[in-house]
């Protein structure tokens, strides 16, 4: 990886070959269906294919992900303007868009570090928008994969750009409920505080049944179940989202909808928790 002046660094250490290369078109991608819903244009046709199910059991599926995406600026903005935070981890980045995280923690603190993670090569081919660093700060991507935190917590880029013996804010947004049980997301999201240092943060959303009618949150299930490995969302509870925060101290006002999470300065109407159906929480490792 290079770094020029403004502090911006080119992704180092992903896979050989154009990312071009690595794409899959026929199999939808949960960030390539994110980018769908936000109205973006780097999707393909199983990916639309895929959105449209979810939107046929979800209709307000596109509500859920602006407010998703609007939870992680007001959580990065608590973490850099209150909370002081000054390295950033956001793992599950998905394609580029508006206020992305070094930009929204970098506008209120300039010397912000921010490291990326995603595996998708989309996510890859446009990682030049991830890197535009102040020139005080700096930035990385890694192309690595959620499911393997040792390789991610190893990472020369993640050392070079972070110092773990100082707080980081660890951000899984709108990721951790694309791994099913079987993945054992609880202990990776544990690998990864386990590397923290005392005073770091985990701030994360997650899809949630709560609100659904019981019909539609077991149509998510099946569909779950038969989805593979970029299938549908694996839809969790409070009590099960709350695991990922076990011996945390939580920030106020704790779980709740994304679209109420210190959401005072929104503008009105807000959607309903029943619109939304994702959780979202902050907390502080002690």
């Amino acid at each position: 990886m290079t770094t020029d002046a403004a502090g911006t660094t080119e992704a180092a250490g992903t896979t050989a070959g154009s990312p071009s290369d690595r794409i899959d078109t026929s199999v939808p991608h949960p960030a390539r269906r994110y980018n769908y819903w936000l109205g973006g244009k780097d999707n393909f046709q199983a990916d639309r294919e895929s959105g449209d199910a979810i939107t046929a059991a979800f209709p307000t599926v596109r509500t859920a992900a602006l407010e998703n995406r609007r939870f992680l600026q007001r959580a990065v903005g608590y973490l850099a303007r209150d909370a002081g935070i000054r390295q950033f981890l956001d793992i599950g980045t998905g394609i580029p868009t508006a206020n992305n995280t070094h930009e929204v923690a970098q506008a209120i603190a300039p010397e912000t570090r921010v490291v990326y993670v995603d595996n998708d090569p989309i996510v890859l081919a446009h990682a030049r928008a991830l890197l535009s660093s102040s020139t005080a700060g700096a930035t990385a991507y890694i192309d690595a994969d959620l499911r393997d935190p040792q390789r991610i917590l190893a990472h020369p880029e993640l050392s070079r750009t972070i110092d773990l013996s100082q707080p980081v804010a660890l951000m899984l947004v709108a990721v951790l409920h694309f791994l099913p049980d079987e993945d054992e997301p609880y202990a990776l999201v544990r690998q990864l505080l386990d590397a923290l240092p005392a005073g770091s943060y985990l701030a994360a959303s997650h899809g949630t049944h709560d609100y659904l009618p019981p019909a539609v949150a077991t149509d998510f299930r099946a569909r779950a179940r038969e989805g593979g490995p970029h299938g549908l969302i694996n839809l969790r509870g409070s009590d099960e989202f709350a695991r990922f925060f076990a011996g945390l101290d939580m920030v106020e006002p704790g779980i709740t909808s994304v679209a109420e999470w210190r959401a005072e300065s929104e503008p009105p109407p807000r959607p309903s928790p029943v619109e939304v159906s994702v959780l979202g929480a902050v907390a502080r490792l002690p």
